[in-house]
């Protein structure tokens, strides 16, 4: 790839990090709002949630975890934090916020993660694998440390598999020899596509349902 051509791959990650950071951010301090957190808890959640899944990407792949070298990363998150404490109260379903504003950090954190993987020059298995972690542990530390069910976890909901999906979406356009930016934009329209379509319509997978025992 050529050096000019990595350069705009890589600014293009850098704004959807910023993106993700910021919607992230805001679901954290949604939660963080349901358990009627102070101000220094709002910053807690909306700073963890936000940068959780693109630090364990990094520290994964061996690269500086990416808010140490911009700060501005972190400022952001306890801006949305103070935004969310200010004006939370106006929202009347915070959770439904929550699960919307979270399918929408979701589909621009999973193609973060993914074009990391491709600039780094992994392999495809890598490079799934860093946009299921960017996209989905963020909100898993989010979930766990307010005490709310995973929504990784949540039965006959597309969630993780949304991920995958938009994963893919972006390695099989690669493959095709697009655009990297075109691949990462339509592993971003997938992976939304998949979480909406199984929160507002039911999609889902076959649940593993265990059988009788035979007599």
């Amino acid at each position: 790839m050529k050096p000019d051509l990595v350069g705009a791959v890589s600014g293009f990650v850098v704004a959807l990090d910023y993106a993700s950071v910021l919607v992230f951010a805001l679901t954290g301090a949604l939660v963080a709002s349901r358990k009627q957190l102070d101000p220094v808890g709002f910053i807690f959640m909306a700073a963890m949630t936000a940068v959780g899944g693109g630090t364990v990407r990094d520290l994964v792949l061996g690269r500086e975890v990416f808010w140490v070298s911009r700060p501005g990363f972190v400022l952001l998150a306890m801006a949305a934090a103070f935004l969310v404490f200010w004006t939370a109260h106006l929202v009347e379903s915070r959770y439904r916020w929550l699960l919307w504003l979270d399918a929408m950090a979701l589909s621009v954190a999973v193609p973060a993660g993914v074009g990391v993987a491709l600039v780094g020059g992994y392999g495809p298995l890598i490079v799934v694998i860093a946009g299921i972690v960017t996209g989905t542990f963020g909100g898993l530390m989010r979930d766990v440390v307010g005490n709310e069910v995973p929504l990784v976890l949540k039965q006959g909901e597309l969630y993780l598999t949304a991920a995958f999906g938009g994963a893919l979406a972006a390695l099989a356009l690669t493959w095709l020899d697009l655009p990297r930016p075109v691949a990462l934009t339509a592993c971003g329209a997938v992976t939304f596509l998949l979480r909406a379509g199984s929160m507002r319509w039911g999609w889902s997978l076959p649940a593993y349902k265990p059988r009788p025992p035979r007599s």
